[in-house]
């Protein structure tokens, strides 16, 4: 079998039995489950969650993404090993700990293979939250160009690249366009200020205005323990992006959760300690591969101009990495995977049959 076969790198295909299209995002696919599946599963399984409530099988891929654009590598390697399964576990660790210190649940039910969650439906809130703890990135090139106001917060002077900042920001951009809301953009991903949110609260599918509130809590809360917990790693936890929705408890009681992904190296910036202490920046996370893009490719404005779009597809569409530099990232995700949930990762050889015999032989959701 050849690395490639190793690879998940199309997860929108499997004769999982659904009545609704599948979703494909960049990373991830969802398959809603037809209602009487979703009935018994949460009867024979004994999910917390009322009788009624609509199920999905989750399903991770070994896509990479950067800058809006899927890459892929030489030898028909569409997808980086080992990449899938390690996002996965990083996730459902920090989610069970949370839970563990009293945070907030998430949407994760089950976790029938290392590349699958069964999760509940939920009504997510359409706000990227962004928490920084350095000034790095998009952040430090609006400062050094004399930007000091981000979302609402006013920034000192006489901060350093890549210098801690005073105390954790909170930082949100839009979750997709919002469209008529007075001082927000109509476009995606742009940022807004809490003042915003608590204008338009509702718009950004809050429950009610006290849930910003519970929300900036959850993020910081949540922020904090992973950052605690890689400090005793001797990593650093730089950034990060959070998502969170409501979903109903088994009384039929809203709750908010902590939802899609948290705490891995594609929402995040995760640092080498003992590097950093040394004046170095040693990525552990996408952001390594991100700028080895930006360092290999001729014109790299395309990569940072939203206006040159197409000419970014066409580049990656065009261009086949070297096999070195996806087993570079594979190395990285892996590694801090392993590193945060303190055992190696059992890797599959072929990923796709075996969530189809697991799904077939203990959830009977297979499609025959």
């Amino acid at each position: 079998m050849s690395l490639a076969d190793k690879v998940l790198a199309v997860n929108d295909n499997l004769p999982i039995r659904t009545d609704k299209p599948v979703h494909s995002g960049k990373v991830r696919s969802v398959y809603w489950l037809t209602a009487e599946d979703s009935a018994r599963l949460i009867r024979e399984k004994g999910y917390d969650v009322p009788a009624d409530t609509p199920l999905a099988i989750m399903v991770i891929s070994d896509r990479i993404s950067a800058f809006d654009c899927i890459w892929h590598g030489e030898d028909g390697l569409n997808g980086v090993p080992g990449k899938g399964a390690a996002l996965n576990a990083i996730s459902s660790h920090w989610f069970k700990l949370f839970k563990e210190k009293g945070l907030a649940d998430s949407h994760i039910l089950d976790i029938p293979h290392p590349f699958v969650w069964i999760v509940q439906k939920a009504r997510p809130v359409m706000v990227e939250a962004i928490a920084r703890q350095y000034i790095t990135g998009s952040m430090w090139r609006s400062y050094s160009k004399g930007e000091r106001e981000f979302c609402g917060i006013t920034l000192p002077e006489g901060l350093k690249k890549e210098q801690k900042l005073p105390e954790i920001l909170i930082t949100p951009s839009t979750k997709g366009i919002m469209r008529g809301l007075d001082g927000v953009p109509e476009a995606d991903d742009v940022n807004v200020s809490r003042a915003d949110l608590e204008r338009h609260y509702k718009a950004f599918n809050f429950l009610s205005l006290s849930d910003i509130d519970q929300y900036e809590k959850l993020l910081k809360e949540g922020f904090n323990v992973i950052s605690d917990a890689l400090a005793e790693l001797d990593e650093i936890f730089v950034d990060t992006k959070f998502e969170f929705g409501y979903v109903k408890d088994a009384a039929g009681n809203d709750k908010m959760i902590y939802m899609d992904e948290v705490g891995t190296p594609d929402s995040s910036r995760i640092w080498e300690g003992a590097a950093y202490r040394e004046g170095k920046i040693i990525e552990q996370s996408k952001e390594g591969f991100r700028q080895w893009l930006l360092n290999n490719f001729p014109d790299p404005d395309i990569l940072l101009n939203k206006d040159r779009m197409p000419e970014r597809a066409a580049l990656a569409r065009d261009n086949a990495l070297p096999v070195e530099v996806m087993m570079d990232i594979s190395r990285t995700y892996v590694g801090i995977a392993e590193k945060i949930v303190g055992h190696k990762l059992d890797l599959s050889a072929n990923p796709k049959q075996e969530i189809i015999d697991i799904l077939r032989e203990q959830y009977q959701l297979i499609a025959d």
